[in-house]
């Protein structure tokens, strides 16, 4: 399905082998399988909303008190500043939180008013079983926390997969989860092959997949779920679109564009990478966004790998190639990549239908509401979007047109554990956190009764 993986830690700032840790063996996936199944079987049939609550409430907890051990490893294993890794950590107890003091609500039976006939109807949210999931490396617990809590909270148990690069992180989860009181079996962490995990999404044992990363390893996922009718979630690439169509605090918008497109050093599926600018502010735009990416360049943190930061330069180099202009403050230097701006790029060239995982954002120049919408949506990738106007209904008009999952107007950084995050097109589909996170693998089951 795809590569065997070697599980280890590489510090990218130095590019130096940390640790490396043992890949599973076949008997250890299939006893992770059986571990969660049981689990399934006894403890979560068994356990009421609130018990699962409270778990989820010492989950959260143990993260805010492990937040700088947490946050020191993945700045080992990817290179994330730990303030930034702290945050993210926070973030994470912050979902844990929320589907803990929400679970019972949305859980609670849903009545249904009959048309005709006697007696009562109603929809009962019930587990489905185990769940296999496949987390990527640029947010080592945000991702898993968007995945497990609502799950958990539900009574589904989970077996996780996470990338190659993030062992330490994975097994410091396992550990806490552990540590929360969950029973063996309800979370499992698994140092999985591509093979191996090719086989537990086949296995009848697993009873849906969620998934985040490349949009090609998600095809190959969902290929493989959908011969065996699994359901499957998927949260892929992103190539935001940022429109800036009026302002009235030119410096505020810029700063803004530049926070939306470098946190993570541009590593981030729901960054803004496509900045769409009126005529009138493009000029005054360029200019003071360029000298503020610049200002980045002696603080911006590595990527998560040589590889990542080659790939980017790749990236760059065809861009150019085909008829943009570049402007850095200097040449990449191992996994660092120095952030940059892009100009001049050809909307349809075919750099401009790619993800740029990096610090570097594309500058286009539009002329009318229309052209940006157009622009915007001319991508094959549909997660995020962010309009910037000083417009009321021309903000709600132009989010209306956006081809995206999400659309955030007037501002960045605005997630948060109760709003749902998803995409369309190339983007996957399926959402998580808010109340539709806890749906997706929920048993909407109908109990009709004739009479009372």
């Amino acid at each position: 399905m795809v590569k065997r993986h070697v599980y280890a830690v590489v510090d990218p700032a130095s590019g130096k082998l940390v640790k490396e840790y043992p890949t599973a063996t076949d008997e250890t996936v299939d006893a992770a399988l059986d571990a969660a199944a049981e689990a399934y079987a006894q403890w979560s049939r068994q356990t009421s909303v609130e018990e699962r609550a409270r778990l989820l409430n010492t989950v959260a907890a143990l993260h805010d008190e492990r937040s700088a051990q947490l946050a020191g490893i993945i700045h080992r294993e990817m290179g994330k500043p730990v303030e930034e890794a702290v945050g993210e950590v926070e973030f994470s107890a912050s979902i844990y939180r929320y589907y803990a003091e929400n679970a019972e609500k949305f859980l609670i039976d849903e009545p249904i008013e009959l048309l005709e006939g006697e007696g009562t109807a109603f929809v009962r949210r019930q587990p489905v079983g185990v769940l296999l999931g496949i987390m990527p490396w640029n947010y080592p617990y945000y991702q898993v926390a968007r995945f497990a809590a609502p799950n958990l909270a539900l009574g589904n148990t989970i077996v996780l997969k996470h990338a190659s690069q993030c062992p330490e992180s994975s097994a410091a989860l396992q550990q806490l989860f552990t540590d929360a009181g969950f029973p063996q079996g309800a979370y499992v962490n698994v140092h999985a092959t591509g093979e191996q995990i090719g086989r537990a999404i086949a296995d009848p044992r697993v009873q849906g997949v969620s998934f985040t990363g490349s949009e090609r390893a998600g095809a190959e996922v969902a290929e493989k779920a959908g011969r065996s009718l699994k359901k499957v979630v998927l949260e892929l690439g992103g190539s935001d679109p940022f429109i800036v169509l009026s302002t009235d605090d030119l410096d505020a918008t810029v700063q803004a564009a530049v926070e939306a497109r470098f946190e993570n050093a541009g590593q981030a599926c729901n960054a803004g990478k496509r900045f769409i600018v009126a005529e009138d502010l493009y000029d005054a735009f360029l200019d003071r966004f360029t000298e503020k990416v610049l200002a980045l360049t002696d603080g911006l943190a590595p990527l998560s790998s040589v590889a990542a930061a080659e790939y980017v330069e790749e990236q760059v180099e065809r861009a150019v190639d085909e008829g943009a202009t570049f402007v850095s403050a200097r040449q990449r230097e191992g996994a660092y990549f120095p952030p940059g701006v892009l100009t001049g790029l050809s909307p349809a060239s075919p750099s401009a239908a790619e993800e740029l995982f990096g610090p570097v954002a594309t500058v286009y120049r539009v002329g009318s509401e229309d052209e940006a919408v157009e622009l915007a949506n001319n991508t094959p990738y549909g997660l995020g979007s962010y309009v910037f106007t000083t417009d009321a209904e021309q903000a709600l008009r132009v989010a209306d047109r956006i081809e995206a999952g999400m659309v955030f107007i007037n501002g960045v950084g605005l997630d948060g554990a109760e709003l749902p995050f998803g995409g369309v097109k190339l983007s996957g589909f399926g959402r998580e956190l808010g109340r539709a996170g806890i749906d997706e693998f929920a048993n909407k089951k109908l109990i009709r009764t004739a009479r009372t």
